[in-house]
């Protein structure tokens, strides 16, 4: 089954399915929580863009996808999967299996922004997040992401931008960094999505829309007046 609708996002288009998207996501979360948390690089990188690891927050902190979804029995203890692995074989995320199901404390979101924030959001290191499956598994996060971030800048301050960016438990994000890696087609669809926001600050929806979302300004997208367009005429 899959969700159809406009093509700008990567959430809505008739090629996006979302229960065949599922699998490899929990992939990615399971790879995160069981093994990159405690990877020396990914420790590393957190460390210096100022976001704790799941394990290591001070009220629930999470030490495993076992442990996300289920305590630990009375008087046992839960050890990171590295100290429990006397192989100390790497880990793959084809080798995790994804069937923990919900994962209550273990969103991934948090990270994938802090990355595009501060400029990490470099294929290498999606990969040491969040494992083989990433480009499937959170690679649709990630283009949202980064037209997110895209448009944040556009909205508003560097300090209004930086505070939306901020996280609690003195998370703050350090540093702020244009979008790394930018492609022409990237800022087009970001273009286009800015358009149909535009057109939905004026109302400009369903019988009103614009037809076929373009209106001959030059990207393929609606100039509508905006509040911006109304302050200035004040």
């Amino acid at each position: 089954m899959a969700f159809s609708g406009s093509g700008g996002q990567p959430f809505s288009n008739d090629q996006f399915d979302i229960f065949e998207w599922h699998p490899f996501f929990q992939s990615c979360v399971v790879y995160f929580l069981d093994h990159a948390q405690y990877n020396g690089p990914v420790q590393a990188l957190a460390a210096h863009v100022n976001i704790q690891l799941p394990f290591q927050r001070a009220l629930r902190p999470v030490l495993s996808s076992r442990s996300a979804t289920s305590p630990s029995p009375a008087g046992s203890a839960i050890f990171p999967p590295n100290l429990s692995n006397p192989s100390n074989k790497p880990h793959t995320s084809q080798s995790l299996s994804p069937t923990y199901g919900y994962y209550p404390n273990a969103t991934l979101l948090p990270y994938i922004r802090r990355l595009v924030a501060t400029g990490y959001d470099h294929p290498s290191v999606l990969h040491s997040f969040f494992g083989d499956d990433w480009e499937k598994g959170v690679g649709p996060l990630h283009e949202t992401e980064r037209r997110n971030y895209l448009f944040a800048a556009k909205s508003d301050t560097w300090l209004t931008v930086k505070q939306a960016y901020d996280m609690g438990d003195d998370q703050m994000v350090p540093f702020l960094k244009p979008l790394q890696q930018v492609s022409e087609k990237e800022i087009c669809a970001a273009e286009g999505c800015w358009s149909e926001w535009l057109a939905m600050q004026d109302w400009m929806l369903g019988p009103r829309a614009p037809g076929g979302g373009r209106n001959g300004n030059g990207n393929g997208g609606y100039a509508g007046k905006g509040r911006r367009v109304k302050k200035e005429e004040d």
